[in-house]
């Protein structure tokens, strides 16, 4: 099982550094506190671990339904915008400590996840290929696989929460305040994409009749 448990923590791991919405959200409360991390990540294992679950027990194939594609890309696009266009409005509140996000970091979790269609697809290609080489081991491969993936979203969400919470204060206002935008903008643009894509894959079809 250990090559396989190794290929799950590159392949996780590549995924996961990748920034993203889930990113975005914890590098802004990470300002706050050192615990964002892990809570954007708990958010984020709500999420996941029912559909690792769902994916193993015969239901993947929804997931690639095209109704389901376009109601998460456009509703989760369009509410991925609206938590970067809510970053970018009180970027400064948050640089001078005076005010939070409008949304917890555990919440921020569930919201990148649950409503991120690049997820769910990732999920039924890549990721059901990973977890379908422990159906072989059980109920014991499944629970191994569900920990080692999570504790690779734990460890690296962690360490980014825990290097900026502790060094923000030595950075000039003028850099925050550009990492914030740049936060707001990937979400913007994250956003925008899931709804763009979305949309055109609805329309591939009918294109090529």
């Amino acid at each position: 099982m250990l090559p396989l448990l190794l290929s799950v923590v590159i392949i996780s791991s590549s995924g996961v550094m990748m920034p993203g919405p889930m990113f975005a959200v914890a590098v802004a409360h990470s300002y706050w506190s050192p615990w964002a991390g892990p809570q954007v990540a708990l958010g984020h294992a709500v999420i996941e671990v029912p559909l690792i679950l769902l994916i193993y027990f015969g239901f993947a194939r929804f997931s690639k339904n095209n109704i389901v594609q376009l109601v998460l890309s456009v509703l989760g696009g369009g509410i991925i915008i609206w938590l970067g266009i809510s970053m970018f409005l009180v970027r400064a509140e948050v640089i001078s400590d005076s005010k939070d996000l409008l949304y917890n970091a555990f919440i921020a979790g569930i919201i990148t996840t649950g409503l991120n269609p690049f997820f769910l697809l990732w999920w039924a290609t890549i990721g059901s290929m990973l977890l379908m080489r422990f159906v072989v081991f059980g109920t014991k491969g499944l629970i191994v696989f569900i920990i080692v993936h999570w504790l690779c979203d734990l460890v690296w969400l962690s360490l980014v929460s825990v290097v900026i919470y502790r060094t923000h204060a030595l950075w000039a206002e003028k850099f925050q305040e550009g990492l914030f935008i740049a936060c707001s903008l990937l979400l913007v643009g994250f956003g925008g994409w899931f709804i763009v894509s979305g949309i055109k894959r609805w329309f591939r079809p009918t294109l090529l009749v």
